[in-house]
């Protein structure tokens, strides 16, 4: 434990900033490759990091967190600098931890479930266990001590301090018990109220009707305050209060609309909307009723802060190239600024925070940072790092990373990341285009352990941000719609043209990889484009996008929502065989690796079989990696280390560094 958690360091801000300031870039001598120590081994990459997530109790007292240890997930929580607890976290995939208050934690975990009688044959289900630090009180999975609902959460929509006792909302399936056994009532949510010291649920809210979907805001008082109710069929939205009020509805055909929380001082709702043009818009309509008033206006917002004991909104962060938080609180916000100047040149996240902001939980990446985590006494202006991600990567030996901004073929303007070898010059280096998946994300110069795993092997590492990528305008997200394999793809060749004529990388020794959406990217550059790539990795990629509508529309229960989504980013199902790399196999013009989990909920392992048939039959040059028992986001550790290691042997061969 002592590797991963490590002793508290006390730093003053003001040494802080110093003593991270990230060294120029500079040019080694001709010889310095040859010079350079070996690099960390490659499962230092493809482990999970050792430490995945961490929260700081109400009080500031404890922390808890999530750590990798001899190969297994434990849940550790120190209270002053002692460990109260060390359990292991169980068999399923763990997706993050919170404090319900100072003395009760909420795991989150999830499994890969077969389901019968649903539209799906398996089904990623979340479950969120109960751990008290109070031996009186009950420790376990909510709802596991009601017969009547399934043992899933879906949501958790706030937890509330009622008369004195700690109340969790969250969203559940409700069973019908009788004689035949249990099956479920239907799919829909359920909104409960459970009494976390004693794990019993009562009913909060009731499932919406068929073919609606609803989601609800409960105030402060732990009362179910806000209802937004969308019907499937027909788009038409409300916002209505519990009793029945209306405050605000609408029609949208794709369902996009959203309740995101109450205003800064409970009295209003604020919710989201896309207008006719593709355009996030976010409204605020008073609780007592009135004219909705468009808030933010033509601000990136990428997340919002919420007071986890009102539901009230405290605060947002922007995207962008100046990201940066926003506190409704000046004296917060002040805080919050000398702290991210304390860490200048890094990627500064924050994780958690104390109602007060006496204290604040922060993790730093980027260039010679592989992950930090730093628990701020805000007070005391002191900042001490109590856990490294990857402890076996010397901050030396993470590559340089950067934004490069170049212009599309169509004068579009984006960005993308660069991370170069650590140590080596920046001249026309062997490259890996990295895009990412989504499509509707993006790349930040954070440390990837993907894309440092590369460039510790020799390669330059390119992540573009397509268009189609979140992160900018929504004009710019909405650029990409219709545009798989056609201009999202020459995007990313055109970054490639741009690092070239740099003089970064030599273009004649390029390969492409990718997961998911950006699976799809590898197969479509050696199949729909051709003499670009040496090689193409796609891990969990689509490879026939006629496949991928109709499972997904299948799946969702034949949703006119998500029929119409699709079409909207896809295009007319009629042309999706012309952008399907299964339909243009034939013409792949380099070696395919195809790599992907059997236990894919997302991305059905399907299509990577569709993928090596085709190549097959043309008798092209393939090979298939099945992971058994992993789902799309590679959350299991040996997985991952192997698809890290069969992607690195494959471009080593097709593609090499020296």
């Amino acid at each position: 434990m002592h590797s991963i958690l490590r002793a508290a360091i006390p730093a003053a801000f003001l040494s802080l900033q110093s003593s991270f300031a990230v060294a120029a870039e500079q040019t080694p001598p001709d010889n310095a490759a040859a010079t350079l120590p070996a690099p960390p081994p490659l499962d230092a990459y493809g482990e999970l990091p050792r430490i995945e997530d961490a929260a700081v109790s109400p009080d500031g007292h404890s922390i808890a967190t999530i750590v990798q240890t001899g190969g297994e997930r434990r849940v550790v929580v120190t209270k002053d600098g002692k460990t109260i607890l060390n359990a292991a976290s169980g068999k399923n995939k763990v997706r993050g931890i919170a404090w319900a208050d100072d003395d009760t934690a909420l795991l989150t975990n999830s499994a890969t479930v077969a389901m019968f009688g649903f539209a799906a044959a398996k089904y990623e289900l979340n479950g969120t266990i109960i751990l008290s630090m109070n031996p009186g009180n009950q420790s376990g999975m909510v709802f596991g001590r009601e017969q009547a609902i399934a043992d899933t959460t879906r949501g958790n929509y706030g937890i509330r301090i009622i008369e004195g006792r700690t109340v969790g909302f969250f969203g559940g399936l409700a069973l019908d018990v009788g004689r035949d056994g249990v099956q479920f009532r239907h799919g829909r949510t359920t909104l409960y109220a459970v009494d976390l010291a004693t794990n019993r649920a009562r009913l909060a809210a009731p499932a919406p009707d068929e073919n609606h979907y609803r989601d609800w805001l409960v105030d402060a008082a732990g009362k179910v305050s806000v209802v937004l109710d969308i019907a499937e069929t027909t788009g038409t939205w409300k916002i209505n209060l519990a009793k029945g009020q209306e405050l605000v509805r609408g029609v949208d055909p794709t369902g996009d609309v959203s309740l995101l929380s109450f205003g800064k001082d409970g009295s209003s709702v604020i919710y989201q909307v896309e207008d006719e043009d593709g355009n996030d818009r976010w409204f605020e309509v008073p609780l007592a009723g009135g004219t909705p008033q468009e808030i933010l206006k033509d601000v990136n917002v990428q997340r919002i802060f919420v007071d986890r004991r009102t539901g009230s909104m405290i605060g947002y962060r922007t995207g962008g190239d100046k990201s940066e938080t926003i506190m409704n609180d000046p004296v917060h916000q002040s805080a919050l600024r000398r702290t991210f100047k304390a860490f200048a040149g890094r990627e500064v996240h924050l994780v958690d925070w104390t109602p007060d902001f006496a204290k604040v939980l922060l993790r730093t990446t980027g260039s010679n940072d592989s992950g930090t985590y730093y628990i701020v006494d805000v007070t005391a202006r002191r900042a001490d790092p109590f856990a490294d991600e990857r402890p076996r990567i010397a901050p030396e030996q993470v590559g340089p990373i950067s934004v490069v901004s170049y212009t599309a073929g169509d004068g579009l303007e984006m960005d993308g990341v660069l991370t170069l070898p650590p140590g080596r010059k920046s001249e026309r280096l062997p490259v890996v285009l990295l895009p990412h998946g989504g499509p509707a994300a993006h790349d930040t110069p954070d440390f990837d352990w993907w894309a440092q795993a590369f460039a510790s092997r020799g390669y330059a590492v390119f992540q573009p941000n397509f268009r189609g990528s979140t992160g900018g305008s929504d004009a710019f997200r909405h650029a990409g719609d219709g545009e798989w394999g056609r201009k999202m793809q020459t995007d990313i060749s055109d970054g490639l043209a741009e690092l070239a004529k740099r003089g970064l990388v030599d273009p004649a020794r390029a390969c492409i990889v990718g997961a998911s959406y950006g699976g799809y990217a590898a197969l479509a550059g050696v199949t729909l484009q051709q003499g670009l790539y040496r090689c193409a990795v796609s891990v969990a990629g689509v490879a026939d996008l006629k496949l991928m509508y109709a499972t997904d529309v299948r799946e969702s229960g034949n949703s006119k929502m998500l029929d119409k989504a699709l079409r909207e980013q896809l295009g007319d199902p009629k042309g999706y065989d012309q952008v399907s790399p299964r339909r243009f196999a034939a013409k792949a013009d380099a070696p395919v690796l195809l790599i992907h989990g059997k236990d894919d909920t997302v991305v059905p392992y399907k299509q990577s079989q569709v993928m090596a048939d085709a190549l097959k039959d043309a008798g092209k040059p393939y090979e298939l990696v099945t992971l058994e028992g992993e789902d799309h986001w590679l959350s299991r550790e040996e997985t991952r280390k192997r698809m890290l290691s069969e992607t690195m042997r494959f471009v080593q061969k097709n593609n090499p560094a020296e």
